[in-house]
């Protein structure tokens, strides 16, 4: 009974530890290609007992220029831009309570990374709504860790133009060999055939 007893602790931490790292603000996808347009999201969730989160800053990467942000209801997104324009950080701030300890938002915007970009370190900045600021912008093996995304070379003779992180239908389209589609047809013929013998047989009876 000792051991299963401890069996369970050990499993109860073991839980509690990763939904403390889960609701870390972090930045997806966790990989991009150079020279991509890419849809970004940033999830918040509110982990203080007691105080809602009313504000989050996110610093942008020198890697990725952003652009565009798709608006949320109750929330309103203001950018600071350097000397040359650039969007160099985005602060969301709730028009409400903000977000109770039970709840998360995700916040999407696009940006266009850059063709000799390595690595987007995003650093956050979350303010409770007793003032308290959670500053994500740590190592990796940090208590606040900063959210990091991997990049990944350009592909070859590509543009970046629409890739979000998902296969293009060109790319698929790509795959489908002549014998990919002769099997295909001739799948599908046999298919054909099968049907007719069958709605023959049942008329003969």
């Amino acid at each position: 009974m000792k051991k299963i007893g401890a069996l369970l602790f050990a499993a109860t931490l073991a839980f509690g530890y990763t939904g403390l790292a889960s609701a870390h603000v972090r930045v997806e996808p966790a990989e991009v290609a150079q020279n991509a347009y890419q849809v970004f999201t940033i999830r918040v969730p509110s982990e203080n007992e007691g105080v809602n989160t009313t504000q989050v800053k996110l610093d942008v990467p020198a890697g990725v220029e952003v652009s565009r942000f798709e608006p949320y209801p109750g929330w309103t997104s203001t950018t600071e831009k350097d000397a040359d324009g650039k969007v160099v950080s985005v602060t969301w701030k709730s028009d409400g309570q903000g977000i109770t300890e039970t709840e998360f938002v995700q916040f999407m915007f696009q940006g266009h990374v850059a063709e000799d970009a390595k690595e987007l370190v995003w650093k956050a900045h979350q303010t409770y709504s007793d003032g308290a600021v959670v500053d994500w912008s740590g190592a990796p093996d940090a208590d606040t860790p900063a959210s990091v995304t991997a990049v990944t070379a350009a592909a070859a003779g590509g543009d970046g133009h629409g890739q979000t992180g998902s296969a293009s239908t060109e790319a698929l389209d790509s795959d489908r060999d002549p014998l990919t589609l002769g099997l295909a047809i001739a799948g599908l013929v046999a298919g054909l055939a099968a049907l007719a013998t069958a709605l023959l047989r049942k008329k003969s009876r």
